[in-house]
């Protein structure tokens, strides 16, 4: 199975009270040196088999349609999930999902 892998984010003149909270809570927290945060979405598309120059289009098509809002959102990416990236992602899902169970 292939994947891909679209990148939506907010327009650079739209507010975006989520990134500036996130931006306000980094320095408190110890993380230092951050000038900006922007937050947006990622959706990952499975399909059966290796992924096509079809699928491709139909993904990018499918981001300006439906997976982003064009009046306030930029499609900024839509690429193949490399294999190595997508068990590495899982690797980080399961970590992060036995962490909270811990707590």
């Amino acid at each position: 199975m292939g994947s891909i892998v679209v990148d939506v984010m907010l327009k650079p003149e739209i507010l975006d009270p989520q990134g500036q909270a996130v931006a306000g809570a980094l320095p408190r927290l110890g993380f230092d040196g951050f000038t900006d945060v922007r937050q947006g979405k990622r959706f990952v598309l499975t399909v059966d088999g290796d992924v096509t120059d079809e699928h491709l289009g139909a993904a990018q098509e499918a981001a300006e349609k439906l997976l982003s809002n064009p009046v306030i959102e930029d499609v900024v990416s839509v690429h193949v999930l490399e294999q190595d990236s997508a068990e590495q992602d899982s690797a980080e899902s399961d970590a992060a999902a036995s962490e909270d169970g811990e707590q």
